[in-house]
């Protein structure tokens, strides 16, 4: 296993949104169990979710080629479907370092205010040697909980699927309803096996006819970040004149991007300075 991890977009991270609980954008995320299988079932529509991505990427000139988008897009829809399978005070981070074309795939999200969020890395990205996947959990006042596993292929639904039999030692399935529809089905203790891995679309698709289930709750996410000008200028006021002098050059702007969402803001000098007036 190599001994260096790429790029550090794999950190603690804090709570940065306050809690809308009439946010439009919610997308509802159902928490069945079946019974008599002893399995959880996690199921959600995404076309809201990802009109929001879209609309994100229009506003800051964003363009990811539409292969990565997928893969971002299928991350953003396992990522949502793991938080709500999972206690509501968890907040998750996934890095998956893929080697051959090499890039990063960055995504998170906070059940406690419901918000998920992820982007692309192809530049600057660091040799690692083998495709990881690093996850990171936080649980406050738990201290944060790390993971790093290796996977093959470029499929981010049987990637998280590997990374649940390696890290949380429990099978689990994705499957892919449709009209940008998807299930994850994770086995509870005692789970019949057999079934859950057997199981495919078709047979998921009418389960409410053919299994036993018993609604838990239903949670609402949505596409956020939470960033913006006020929170990129404390990383920018302690700087001192040579420091600026240095990084802005002769330009008259400064492109500050957002490392959770690729958003780009631009600084000028007059800004940073109102910014410290006004602290």
């Amino acid at each position: 296993m190599p001994d260096r991890l790429p790029d550090p977009h794999f950190q603690d991270f804090p709570v940065s949104l306050s809690p809308d609980d009439n946010n439009p954008s919610d997308i509802p995320v159902q928490c069945l169990f079946v019974r008599h299988r002893n399995a959880l079932l996690v199921r959600a529509a995404f076309e809201p979710l990802y009109i929001d991505h879209y609309l994100h990427l229009m506003q800051h000139g964003i363009h990811i080629a539409p292969g990565l988008d997928l893969l971002l897009k299928d991350a953003l829809a396992a990522m949502t479907l793991h938080l709500a399978s999972r206690p509501w005070r968890e907040v998750s981070a996934w890095t998956l370092h893929f080697q051959d074309p090499m890039f990063n795939l960055f995504a998170t999200g906070d059940s406690r205010i419901g918000n998920v969020i992820g982007r692309v890395f192809t530049e600057n990205v660091r040799d690692s040697g083998a495709s990881l996947f690093l996850a990171q959990t936080n649980e406050d006042p738990k201290p944060p909980r790390r993971s790093i596993v290796e996977f093959e292929g470029t499929r981010i639904f049987p990637i998280v699927e590997e990374f649940y039999r390696q890290s949380e030692q429990r099978p689990v399935r994705f499957f892919d309803l449709g009209n940008e529809s998807y299930a994850m089905m994770s086995a509870q203790p005692d789970c019949e096996l057999p079934w859950l891995e057997t199981l495919d679309e078709d047979a998921v698709r009418v389960l409410d006819a053919t299994e036993d289930l018993s609604l838990l709750e239903t949670r609402a996410y949505h596409y956020d970040c939470g960033c913006s000008m006020d929170r990129v200028m404390p990383a920018l006021t302690p700087l001192g004149p040579a420091d600026l002098e240095e990084i802005f050059q002769e330009a008259p702007e400064l492109k500050v991007t957002c490392p959770r969402c690729a958003a780009i803001f631009q600084v000028t000098r007059q800004d940073i300075e109102r910014f410290r007036n006004a602290k």
